[in-house]
């Protein structure tokens, strides 16, 4: 069915990249944008059967993210962070799930999981306060999944912490829609989000901690390989896959750009081996991230698909590689661009948007390579990371 998805996206390849322009001017994906993903599926692709989805493999949830990217940088990136939320729904309690696809299961929820909010323990659950930033494509789902710090009686987080999932409907949150002026990915539209007193069952919570460390999934029973995968590998890959993308559609608008260009001493630029030496370099560092994220993932989901636990090592070195490919396939991009000339910084020109909604991708936090080169070095050495050094993986 993946298949299915991405040749659809194809197939409509010029009207989804004629779609990135007009994003970027209202600061959100487009009304046709979003009913092209719906009818092709991609916010399907890990989503339960049982509830209309798909259950592909990641690998090719993956590759059909990279694939929009590479048209649209900002659809990219929303099937990317929205797409992944159906997979951890699957393994939330079974109510949750059927509130949500109920009446319509091209439903869509957003995020994010940032422990910015305060959830204080009543009769039957929370009440829910906070205020949240990045919430990716939000003006499209009518669900959300926030995170939030257990709290006490004056609104502080209670000690030692305990984090949660709080999984709510568009009536029990605010969209605060001047909130996504910025450099790259506007057409994401990733918005602050306000919740206010807002109560939420016990239900509709999952733990933190439990669905980093996979328990949660084990506790809920599931037995399919794709619901077993660990969440560090799955969450960031969809935003990895969305950045590494978006090089691959850099470059092409790379080549495009530059195909017929003279530069200012008369020479076309297919005569400059110099700029012939870094388009080289940068499309062979580009496909290297490509298929090093492709390749991290399927090895994670064969060590689950032998029933076999994923390691705290094992959940490191796949950090590592996600974010090693997203600096590599990034850096690559800044080669090419400084050698495009003056001409294609023009804001009519595809470069310069696929150059800054890649800096963007690269700036989310899960692309920060200090935690995660750290807890991967010292798993290396037998050493078990603590405290800090466990977070996000």
């Amino acid at each position: 069915m993946s298949t299915r998805v991405i040749e659809h996206v194809m197939d409509l390849a010029d009207q989804i990249r004629e779609q990135a322009w007009q994003a970027e001017t209202i600061g959100k994906l487009t009304d046709d944008t979003v009913k092209t993903m719906k009818t092709a599926g991609n916010i399907r692709m890990l989503q339960p059967v049982e509830h209309g989805g798909l259950e592909v493999h990641p690998r090719e949830f993956a590759e059909t993210v990279m694939a929009l990217a590479a048209l649209d940088p900002a659809a990219g990136w929303v099937n990317g962070v929205v797409g992944v939320h159906p997979y951890q729904l699957a393994y939330a309690d079974p109510r949750v799930a059927g509130e949500v696809w109920a009446d319509d299961v091209d439903t869509w929820v957003a995020s994010p999981y940032a422990p910015q909010g305060i959830a204080r323990p009543v009769d039957g659950g929370y009440l829910f306060s906070g205020r949240w930033q990045f919430s990716s494509g939000t003006d499209h789902c009518d669900w959300i999944i926030l995170g939030a710090m257990i709290g006490g009686e004056d609104g502080m987080p209670l000690m030692p912490p305990r984090m949660l999932h709080m999984i709510l409907p568009r009536a029990d949150y605010q969209i605060v829609d001047d909130s996504w002026d910025v450099v790259g990915l506007r057409g994401t539209g990733s918005k602050d989000i306000i919740v206010a007193d807002a109560f939420v069952p016990s239900y509709r919570t999952m733990d933190g901690i439990k669905v980093m460390d996979g328990s949660a999934q084990r506790e809920a029973g599931m037995t399919d390989t794709l619901y077993l995968m660990p969440w560090s590998t799955m969450f960031p890959l969809g935003i990895s896959a969305a950045t590494i993308g978006i090089a691959e559609g850099a470059l092409a608008a790379h080549l495009d750009y530059q195909r017929e260009r003279v530069n200012s001493s008369g020479t076309a630029i297919k005569d400059d081996p110099y700029v012939m030496y870094a388009i080289g370099e940068a499309a062979a560092d580009i496909n290297a991230a490509r298929q090093e994220i492709l390749a991290n993932v399927d090895r994670i989901y064969d060590i689950v698909d032998s029933g076999q636990e994923v390691s705290f090592a094992d959940r490191a070195a796949g950090r590592r590689t996600q974010v090693r490919a997203v600096w590599r396939a990034v850096m690559a991009v800044d080669q090419i661009f400084a050698r495009s000339g003056g001409n294609a910084m023009r804001m009519d020109k595809p470069l310069q948007r696929y150059w800054r909604d890649a800096h963007t991708g690269l700036a989310h936090a899960i692309h920060v390579p200090g935690i995660a080169f750290h807890a991967s070095a010292l798993s290396s050495f037998g050493v078990e990371p603590q405290g800090a050094l466990r977070a996000m993986i």
